[in-house]
């Protein structure tokens, strides 16, 4: 009996897996495929499998189709699935450590925080770390807003509990949000810059802002990942992680410095896309499990698979005009958001 139940637990996890791979392999190239100009899935695979694997599949196709899937679409669809990656593992690691549903990298305000250091960049021109300056502005940005929110919500409530975090996040979200609008203000030619950052693309990005962003999200992620097992302990309470051997202030400090990372690089190279990291691990949780071990690596193939098709859903639905991805993403994720406060208010008043 035991015997057959690690076998149905291997499997259960072997499809959800291939699962994953296999929803995200359609959704690069479905987000290839489509646009302006279509280019049939046979013939992006064939571009595939000679620009990238130097395999020739005797089909010719032509060099303008070659350097629209290879310069424009897949480096877009890539940084669509960091970003959205990055949203979303981050969005399970902090409901994980808060035990809250709603804590995600745009409720909590390390979004917030992470577009202020990321347009004060923008704003003065600061080179001082070359082509990382954006990113790294974006990460201190985000790390110093998460450690305001839980300490001014420790210094309100000691409990932390879900109203307290959130509304703390929500205050200091509009409080760097003005400031936001103050740069703005007083922009001059960078306010075309700015407001385009802000409103949250991946867009004419090309594989630059990629090769940006991924050494962050790769070193950020592994914390993450390798903090999964702490996670769990941390979801019964500090207390009991304790007791399990977890040395609790130091993880939590290492999970929300790796977070922050890893949303700073995010919101760096794309702008500010909300709900991604509250939707994205909430569906996986539900369908998969509560196991960090799963959920955070479940999160990143959902979450960049779910980015890739926001995208592909903001530049085709009024072509030839563009949306802000984060247009597409609130209108998902609101009403979401909506559904989860309402269950949580529901159960805890049973």
């Amino acid at each position: 009996m035991q015997k057959l139940s690690i076998q149905t637990y291997l499997a259960n996890k072997f499809i959800a897996y291939s699962a994953a791979i296999v929803f995200t392999l359609a959704a690069m190239m479905i987000g290839v495929s489509i646009g302006s100009v279509s280019i049939p899935i046979t013939e992006v695979a064939y571009i595939f499998s000679q620009s990238v694997f130097q395999i020739d599949l005797g089909s010719h196709v032509d060099e303008s189709t070659t350097n629209i899937v290879m310069k424009i679409r897949l480096p877009r669809v890539v940084l669509a699935f960091l970003v959205g990656a990055s949203l979303a593992i981050c969005g399970a690691a902090f409901q994980g450590l808060l035990k809250n549903p709603l804590a995600d990298p745009y409720t909590l305000g390390v979004s917030s925080g992470a577009s202020v250091g990321a347009v004060v960049v923008l704003f003065y021109g600061v080179t001082i770390f070359g082509p990382f300056t954006l990113p790294i502005f974006a990460i201190i940005g985000g790390f110093f807003t998460i450690l305001a929110v839980i300490t001014f919500a420790r210094v309100v409530q000691k409990t932390l509990s879900m109203e307290t975090i959130i509304l703390t996040g929500i205050i200091v979200s509009s409080f760097l949000g003005s400031l936001l609008s103050l740069m703005v203000a007083l922009s001059g030619e960078e306010l075309r810059q700015i407001i385009h950052w802000l409103l949250g693309s991946v867009s004419m990005r090309g594989w630059s802002y990629t090769f940006m962003m991924l050494p962050f999200f790769i070193i950020g992620s592994l914390l993450l990942l390798f903090s999964s097992s702490e996670l769990n302990a941390l979801s019964f309470g500090e207390e009991r992680a304790h007791h399990l051997g977890v040395n609790v202030q130091i993880r939590k400090m290492l999970i929300l410095l790796s977070a922050s990372v890893v949303t700073g690089a995010a919101v760096a190279v794309s702008g500010t896309i909300g709900f991604v990291g509250l939707v994205i691990p909430h569906i996986v949780r539900l369908v998969f499990g509560t196991d960090h071990r799963h959920l955070l690596p479940l999160s990143i193939f959902y979450g960049g698979s779910f980015l890739i098709l926001a995208d592909l859903f903001a530049r085709t639905i009024v072509a030839p005009v563009e949306l802000p991805i984060g247009v597409i993403t609130a209108i998902i994720g609101a009403p979401v958001f909506a559904i989860i406060l309402f269950r949580q208010r529901r159960e805890r008043s049973v």
